[in-house]
C-alpha cells in the first residue's frame, strides 16, 4: 500500500491563523519523576491542518462529532491551481477540465503550492481563492469535503468568512485547512481520508489526513 501523509507537524513554532494563539506543548510527567512521559497539549480546535465543519459558523449546524464517520473517508482527486496567482480566484473551468473525475470524487483538494510558505510570512498573504462558481459546483455536486493548501478557504481579509458561510449555511460539507504535499498525488483519483478528534461539540478538530493506494 501506498501512502502519503498530508498534514503539517504540531508545534509550538508553527503558523496560527492571526489572532490565534498558538499551541502549548508542556511536559506533564518525566521519564525521571514520573516513569513514564505525557505532554499536556493546549491548541485552539481550528490549528494547523484541520478539518471545519457547518457549526464552526452557524450555531445549530452540524459539529464534527454528529457527522458519521463515512463523511470523513472517500475518493479525493487533487485539483491543480498552481497557475494562479496572489489574490486570483479559480474559475469553474479548472474543475471541470478533470471531467468525470471531478464528478466521481467525494474530496476535491485544491493545490496552489502555498505550502511552500509554511512557517514563512508569506503564508498569510493575498493567496489565491475558489471563485463562485467553483463553489456553487461543490455544492452541487454534494461533496463530503474541499481542502486547500492554504491558512483559509476565505481570503485572509475577509473577516466575514463570506466563502465559509456559503459552504456551511446549508450543506452538510467539511472544510479542510493547511493540507501540504498535494503535489505528490498527481491527477487521477486516489482514495482519502481526514480524521478529526470526536469530542463533544466539535467545531473543529486538528486531523491526520491521508491519501493512499490500496494496491500502490
Amino acid at each position: 500500500m501506498k501512502v502519503i501523509d498530508l498534514t503539517h507537524t504540531i508545534s509550538e513554532s508553527m503558523p496560527v491563523y492571526p489572532g490565534t494563539e498558538g499551541p502549548v506543548l508542556a511536559p506533564a510527567n518525566t521519564y525521571e519523576k514520573d516513569g513514564f512521559k505525557e505532554t499536556k497539549m493546549t491548541m485552539y480546535t481550528h490549528t494547523g491542518t484541520h478539518m471545519d465543519p457547518p457549526a464552526h459558523l452557524f450555531a445549530g449546524r452540524t459539529t464534527l462529532d454528529q457527522f458519521p464517520v463515512s463523511q470523513f473517508a472517500g475518493k479525493g482527486l487533487v485539483i491543480d491551481c498552481t497557475a494562479y496567482e496572489c489574490g486570483q480566484r479559480v474559475p469553474l473551468s479548472v474543475i471541470t477540465a478533470y471531467g468525470a473525475k471531478a464528478e466521481e470524487a467525494d474530496f476535491l483538494l485544491f493545490h496552489f503550492g502555498w505550502d511552500k510558505f509554511w512557517g514563512k510570512p508569506e503564508y498569510f498573504g493575498d493567496y489565491p481563492c475558489l471563485s463562485d462558481e467553483a463553489i456553487d459546483y461543490i455544492i452541487a455536486h454534494h461533496k463530503k469535503g474541499v481542502g486547500l493548501d492554504v491558512i483559509g478557504i476565505d481570503p485572509i481579509a475577509d473577516a466575514h468568512l463570506t466563502i465559509h458561510r456559503k459552504l456551511f449555511e446549508k450543506n452538510e460539507i467539511v472544510v479542510i485547512e493547511n493540507l501540504t504535499h498535494l503535489d505528490q498525488l498527481g491527477s487521477d483519483l486516489f482514495w482519502f481520508l481526514a480524521l478529526p478528534l470526536k469530542h463533544q461539540d466539535a467545531d473543529g478538530s486538528p486531523i491526520r489526513a491521508i491519501a493512499f493506494w490500496p494496491e500502490g
